[in-house]
């Protein structure tokens, strides 16, 4: 039983696994920002992950995923009732249409998953 206030929850072994090994690299770290236990972690990993969905969910709207290709991004960007294309350039992610390389589209698509795929099958780690 859960103490008091707290509410226990069931993950397959294998979450639990990645959990906790992601948990025991990160403790150091971890400590600096108050978690201090492995369920304090994995509040923590949860709360961080509901932040990002509200985040995504009130900017969804406005910027769509049409498709992700091999080096380029396609994006329907309903404020402006346009096709956006974000192209890798240089080993970074450039907006077609803004001639950025750090403008909305380009956060936008950051912030999906297969786009970093897209980038690690292309050898780029990580954004400039």
């Amino acid at each position: 039983m859960p103490k008091p206030g707290f509410k226990s929850i069931t993950v397959s072994e294998s979450v639990y696994n990645r959990f906790q090994d992601a948990y025991q690299k990160s403790q150091e770290d971890l400590s600096r920002k108050g978690v201090k236990s492995f369920s304090g972690y994995v509040s923590y990993m949860l709360e961080e992950q509901m932040l990002k969905d509200e985040t995504f969910a009130r900017h969804a709207p406005m910027i769509k995923k049409v498709s992700v290709e091999s080096d380029c991004i396609i994006l329907r960007d309903n404020v402006h009732n346009r096709i956006v294309e974000v192209s890798v350039h240089n080993n970074e992610l450039y907006c077609q249409r803004c001639e950025q390389k750090d403008c909305v589209h380009v956060g936008f698509a950051f912030s999906m998953p297969d786009v970093y795929d897209m980038l690690s099958s292309r050898g780029i780690t990580k954004p400039k």
